[in-house]
Parts: C-alpha cells; structure tokens; sequence
C-alpha cells in the first residue's frame, strides 16, 4: 500500500503543513497541490464543495506527493466511508465532544475486526494500491475536531481512545465555545489557555495535535510549541489575499491621465 507520508513525518518529529481547500475545482486544487503542501484538506463541513467535486479534486491532488485529508461534515458512518473510499488517506472529523464520539469515529474508518466501515474501496484501490485493505486500518489518520466546552470536559477520555490517531482544534469555534471572540490567531486568553492545554494532554497520551491558522506567522510559533499539523489560511482567502494587494498597489500607484481638459 502507498506510504502515508503524514505519519512518517510524525514519526521523525516533524510537523506537516496543511493547506486548505474551499473552493470545488479540481484545477485550483492541482495547482494548490504542485506548491510544496505536505497536506491538503479538502473541505466538505463548510463552504461549497460538494463530493463528486471532492473525488476530482483528490485526484488531482494525486498528481503530486501532497497527501490527501478531508474534513467531512459531521459525525455520520456514510460520508466517512464514501471519503475514505474515494482515497482519502486522512479524515478531520468536526464537534468530536465525548469519547463515544471518537470511538464512533474510529470505528467508522476501520476493518473488522477493529471497526464497521464496509468494504467497497473504488478508488482508494487505484490511490493506496491492490493490497489496501490489509494496511488501511494502520495507515489513513483519524483526526477528532476539539472545539467545545463539552470536548475540554471530556479532553482525556476522547484522548485515551485506541486508533485516534491525532486531533484538530478549531480555534473560531472553540473560541465561541468559552465566550470568546471568533478567531484564528490572536485570540482572547481563555481560548489561548484552553488551546495549550490540550496541546499539553495530547502530547501527554501520545495523540499528534494539529490546529488552523489565518497566517504564517501564528503557525510557526505553534509549530515551535509542539503542534504537527498547521494549517494556513486557504485556496479561496490567498487567492482574495493576493488580488487584494495587486489591484491595491494598482490603485495607489495609478496616475490620472492629463487630458487636457479646461486648457483654452
């Protein structure tokens, strides 16, 4: 079966940075794809992606070694089965808030005798290879979303369960959660604090921590505090990002045309 460089990078320390994938076009996650992402995360919980868009965007994310994740929309066997046999090889699963929901979870994306998930890889075959279902169970990641209050309360036991391998915070969501202000990056102490603490938990059960972020700068230094899984911005807010500041410069730097007008 094809490796998933995902966990060899975890394996030797290293933290994989994740781009995000908004937008339903298999043409913008090539290009996405052919950046240098170590992971792209195709998004089907918010924004407008639907699945038949997600099949065609991860193959064409297969054109490189970036490795293929997707956020389903929610807690529900069908949509993690299907993700997983289109050929995701890693599956961010949102509101995971009590260790029912993560053992569902890893039940959900696992073989007999582990897990329910059926058999029917269509196209994971053609990705991971002949030989699929013999490794699946111990090669695609399972990530658990912790972004309510609820999750926090229960933050050990979802972490104690066999077969999760990593979780992904939320901070916007996390931060609503605590009374706070909706954020990435800078938020408010409460959801700073909560967001160290279950750094510091997952480390402590041996469970990878990833987490979203609006900018560079706010993934670097979580990377330095211990995360493995950062995610930047993504395809739809740089593409903004980037036309915002050529027609910006444009417009600053632009000089009216002396037409002549009023000269007799």
């Amino acid at each position: 079966m094809r490796e998933n460089r995902l966990r060899t990078m975890w394996k030797a320390g290293e933290a994989a940075i994740n781009g995000w994938l908004a937008i339903p076009n298999s043409f913008s996650a090539e290009t996405m794809a052919h950046q240098g992402w170590d992971t792209l995360t195709v998004d089907l919980q918010h924004g407008v992606v639907d699945y038949q868009a997600m099949v065609t965007m991860l193959q064409a994310i297969s054109t490189t070694n970036t490795v293929p994740v997707v956020r389903v929309p929610w807690l529900e066997p069908g949509i993690l089965m299907k993700t997983l046999d289109a050929g995701a090889y890693g599956v961010i699963c949102p509101m995971v808030s009590t260790r029912e929901d993560a053992q569902k979870l890893v039940a959900y994306t696992s073989y007999a005798p582990k897990g329910t998930r059926s058999f029917g890889p269509v196209r994971a075959l053609l990705y991971g290879g002949a030989d699929y279902q013999e490794h699946a169970n111990d090669t695609i990641v399972r990530f658990a979303m912790i972004e309510t209050a609820q999750a926090l309360d229960n933050l050990d036991a979802i972490l104690s369960v066999e077969g999760l391998d990593a979780i992904y915070i939320g901070p916007s969501d996390l931060s609503l959660a605590l009374g706070c202000k909706p954020t990435f990056d800078d938020v408010d102490e409460k959801a700073a604090q909560a967001i160290d603490h279950i750094l510091e938990r997952a480390k402590a059960h041996g469970v990878v921590a990833g987490i979203h972020n609006g900018g560079p700068d706010a993934a670097l230094k979580r990377i330095a505090k211990g995360f493995q899984f950062v995610t930047v911005s993504s395809d739809a807010r740089l593409i903004a990002a980037g036309a915002q500041a050529i027609v910006g410069k444009m417009r600053a730097g632009q000089v009216k045309p002396d037409t002549g007008a009023g000269s007799y």
